[in-house]
């Protein structure tokens, strides 16, 4: 990611009251600033321009797109970001991927860490990685591609992106992970965050965002 050219398209707002917000990123847009001035522009400081009291809960990569949650104010911030932390956010993605994965739905449990020497990529690591687990399911296959329901059930930076090419269905247009073909296959990183769900803690009750995937 040495140059960046943040995406024109505006955040689309989804939800938002006195103690949160959700918004659609597109793809393309850094969640949290980068380094530098030219890393400046992405979402919480679009999202900010809006909502001055607007914090960052989680992110996306930026060549992901889809659900972005972020808090109103610390304390908001360190409620959701403890929902995060308890596994309490369930998260659901739309991947195209490389190939149809066989079986068509199941668990991909291997471990991951950073692999530092090519930062910001991650690689599974079977000593030394973090425990990380993706449930997958194939929605639809059409040739030598397919359409997957991907549930993170653990948190780790890449982890989708990482797991998939680790089985050989890496996701198309992944400019870290996919081979050439794959690569080739989209003119962006085909990920979406398409559902996010959770106890709301202000009221009480559990609430269900979802945005349409654009690809």
């Amino acid at each position: 990611m040495s140059s960046y050219a943040p995406v024109s398209a505006p955040v689309c707002y989804v939800h938002a009251d006195d103690h949160l917000i959700v918004i659609d990123k597109p793809s393309g847009l850094l969640s949290v600033p980068g380094r530098g001035e030219a890393k400046a522009d992405c979402a919480i400081t679009r999202v900010q321009a809006d909502y001055a009291d607007a914090l960052t809960v989680h992110r996306l990569d930026m060549d992901t797109s889809g659900l972005l949650l972020l808090a109103r104010g610390k304390e908001m911030q360190r409620v959701l970001s403890g929902l995060f932390e308890r596994g309490k956010v369930e998260k659901a993605y739309i991947a195209d991927v490389w190939g149809v994965p066989e079986p068509a739905q199941g668990e991909i449990d291997l471990p991951l860490i950073t692999d530092w020497p090519a930062r910001p990529r991650q690689k599974v690591d079977a000593e030394h990685g973090k425990p990380s687990r993706t449930h997958y399911e194939t929605l639809a296959a059409s040739g030598d591609a397919a359409r997957l329901w991907l549930t993170p059930l653990t948190g780790r930076s890449h982890q989708l992106r990482v797991h998939l090419a680790s089985i050989g269905h890496p996701i198309l247009g992944d400019p870290l992970y996919a081979h050439d073909d794959a690569l080739a296959r989209r003119p962006r990183l085909a990920l979406h965050a398409g559902r996010l769900a959770f106890m709301h803690p202000a009221l009480g009750e559990r609430v269900v965002f979802e945005a349409e995937c654009p690809f």
